[in-house]
């Protein structure tokens, strides 16, 4: 009998500290890409939705039919989930008039039905196990919930909270230590623990996108979007480039 334990390799990256360097950079350039497309080009955030919808199903489906993890296209999907999730969230609350709370409850009810429907048909949310096309579906569908309700709530947290950008972003800064502090000195579940991590990300790139390119009038230090954007994709491009990530893999 061989016991010789086989590693199973995913299609999603490790997640180390670069893994969230990335993410974070990648979701504020979901905001400031998002608003560029909707608000300075005047396309509004329907057609924009559309435009990010089309650009992350292609990327999902190459990201599926791929046979092993590639760093590029992988961040690419995290850029579309992140983009599209900051125009649908921006239609949803602006321009169905349910409002930032509106937009947060709904979207908060969709990603718990998410989370529940994958893991009662698979039986773990663990990114380890992301590693069959239907896991690959589950973990997408959840990312894009997960980055549409991350802007719905830190436009609600900076807006109707009145708490503006800088108090949002150290909110949300504030609540991600809370976070890593649990992965290190308590016993809570790391799966649980990476997915509040993964959440609380996109409101904090939300606010900090929205501090960059919004007027000083606003709270904002009124960048280009086009400039700022660039700079973010380059930024995440050398991460990707220069550090390298290596895929989850499960012992099995």
């Amino acid at each position: 009998m061989n016991t010789t334990l086989k590693k199973s390799l995913g299609k999603v990256p490790e997640v180390t500290l670069i893994f969230w360097i990335i993410k974070i950079a990648a979701t504020t350039l979901g905001e400031t890409a998002g608003d560029a497309v909707s608000m300075s080009m005047n396309l509004g955030y329907l057609l924009g939705s559309a435009i990010f919808a089309t650009i992350f199903i292609a990327a999902v489906i190459a990201q599926i039919v791929a046979k092993k993890f590639h760093p590029l296209v992988y961040w690419t999907t995290i850029i579309a989930t992140t983009t599209v999730g900051t125009t649908l969230a921006d239609y949803a609350d602006r321009s169905l008039g349910i409002g930032y709370a509106g937009g947060t409850a709904l979207l908060f009810t969709l990603l718990m039905a998410s989370f529940f429907i994958w893991y009662r048909a698979l039986g773990s949310l663990s990114v380890d196990s992301v590693s069959t096309p239907k896991a690959e579906m589950f973990y997408w569908l959840t990312i894009m919930f997960s980055q549409t309700l991350g802007t719905a709530l830190g436009d609600w947290t900076a807006d109707s909270a009145g708490l503006g950008y800088e108090g949002g972003a150290l909110i949300f800064s504030a609540l991600l230590a809370v976070v890593v502090a649990a992965y290190f000195w308590t016993r809570i579940s790391h799966t649980l623990l990476f997915w509040a991590a993964f959440i609380l990300t996109r409101p904090l790139g939300a606010v900090v996108g929205d501090f960059l390119d919004k007027p000083v009038a606003a709270g904002g230090l009124a960048l280009s979007r086009y400039s700022a954007s660039a700079l973010l994709l380059a930024f995440i491009i050398s991460c990707v480039l220069i550090f390298r990530q290596t895929a989850a893999s499960k012992n099995h």
